[in-house]
């Protein structure tokens, strides 16, 4: 089973989003900031890290470089309303897959079946 770490400063989007992957199928593991992922990515696996950009404390671009360095093969996927946020984050962290906000749990789930090359399936 793909393990996702969502870190998600805003509650509503957090439940929102855990509840559409798991029922999609991924285990989730979700946080409500950037520092509070970084023990998680420190102890356990996980196939993705799933962050918004903008949260308090630390930033997802500065959570997926340290995710880089605590676990290289842990794919990352930006989640962002802010459109010159997403121009910083594909100049810092290339590798990483953006999507913009708002979007349909559906793509959000298509996205991150394509990561991992799984057919799309979505059942939400």
């Amino acid at each position: 089973m793909i393990r996702i770490l969502l870190a998600e400063d805003e509650p509503a989007m957090r439940t929102y989003l855990a509840r559409a992957l798991e029922n999609a199928g991924f285990e989730v593991v979700a946080v409500d900031r950037g520092t509070a992922a970084i023990p998680y990515l420190e102890r356990e696996r996980f196939d993705l890290l799933l962050s918004d950009i903008v949260m308090p404390e630390m930033d997802g671009i500065e959570l997926a470089q340290r995710c880089a360095q605590i676990s290289p093969p842990t794919k990352v996927m930006f989640i962002t309303g802010f459109a010159a946020v997403t121009l910083k984050a594909s100049r810092e962290a290339p590798q990483a897959r953006v999507l913009s906000k708002p979007f349909h749990l559906r793509d959000l789930v298509m996205e991150v079946q394509r990561i991992f090359g799984m057919p799309s399936q979505v059942s939400i």
